[in-house]
């Protein structure tokens, strides 16, 4: 498969713009070159790596890393509560909080909102799609869930992907009220979840390591909420209650330093997506969304 720069749709103003992706010539070398692949496998992968930088990324002395990359990846750090100069680590940076107001959650109550900042694909069903994206690889429910109950209780539902790259706001909230189950973790390795490694191979998602919560709602039906872990991301954090009722908008959890990826994967004939989301997908484009905007409508 060719290597192609990321492009997106900015959703706020229609354009096609293509991502700044901090590492890029090295993810263009571990997924898209045959030499690549070594490195990948016996260390990119393994969760030391992971581990041993997300630990680096907690240190004092990483703050200094903090301007560069804010400058390089062009962050509004306006939106942040902290100042540069409050942030005691770059994990502390990564995971920071915006100002309140910073992001507007539609609240109406037959509107599901996006849990995260980040560029969405969106499928209906997974089955009848793949000559739009997966391309013939075996993906499927049960092994993404680890669960043939839960497979079954989705199959045919739609399932969306939010990617959040390395540049954008890194927590992660509810899409609906409702009530949260505990987070289960399904244990797994660390390959990217960049745009280049999904395109090459989607079954990614089913190999990290991931979490997922089940949120029940009146309007939504039962939302499986997903965090997938990646190269360099060095945790994910759940700061949520478990088993309370919650509403849309608030804190589920945020991840430390790295990409990541939300997925959310609901009952069919439970929601309707909107249609540029489904027509961007189906073009092999993603959509740039922010947290608490609208994505779909209750068919309840």
């Amino acid at each position: 498969m060719e290597f192609k720069k990321i492009e997106y749709i900015e959703r706020k103003t229609g354009e096609i713009k293509v991502e700044k992706v901090p590492g890029e010539k090295y993810l263009k070398f571990l997924y898209y070159n045959p030499l690549g692949e070594l490195p990948l496998n016996l260390v990119v992968k393994k969760k030391f790596l992971t581990e041993y930088y997300g630990k680096k990324m907690d240190k004092p002395e990483s703050v200094k890393k903090i301007p560069s990359f804010i400058e390089q990846a062009d962050i509004n750090i306006a939106e942040a509560k902290k100042r540069v100069e409050e942030f005691k680590s770059f994990n502390d940076f990564f995971y920071r909080e915006l100002k309140e107001g910073t992001r507007t959650v539609d609240y109406r109550e037959n509107v599901l909102a996006s849990p995260a900042d980040g560029k969405i694909l969106a499928f209906e069903n997974l089955d009848r799609e793949k000559e739009f994206y997966i391309k013939g690889d075996k993906f499927t429910l049960e092994e993404f869930f680890a669960d043939k109950k839960l497979a079954n209780k989705y199959k045919n539902g739609v399932f969306m992907i939010i990617r959040l790259a390395p540049i954008d706001y890194h927590r992660f909230h509810f899409p609906a009220d409702g009530e949260i189950s505990e987070s289960k973790l399904i244990d797994g390795v660390y390959y990217s979840v960049s745009t280049y490694a999904i395109k090459k191979n989607f079954r990614i998602l089913c190999e990290n390591k991931r979490e997922y919560s089940i949120l029940k709602t009146e309007k939504f039906g039962d939302i499986a909420m997903f965090e997938v872990g990646a190269t360099m991301v060095g945790g994910i954090k759940q700061s949520y209650k478990s088993n309370s009722y919650v509403k849309k908008g608030e804190e589920k959890g945020y991840f430390y330093f790295g990409g990541s990826t939300c997925v959310l994967v609901f009952e069919r004939g439970k929601v309707k997506i909107d249609e540029d989301l489904l027509e961007n997908t189906k073009k092999g484009i993603e959509t740039k969304v922010y947290m608490g905007e609208k994505i779909g409508i209750s068919l309840n």
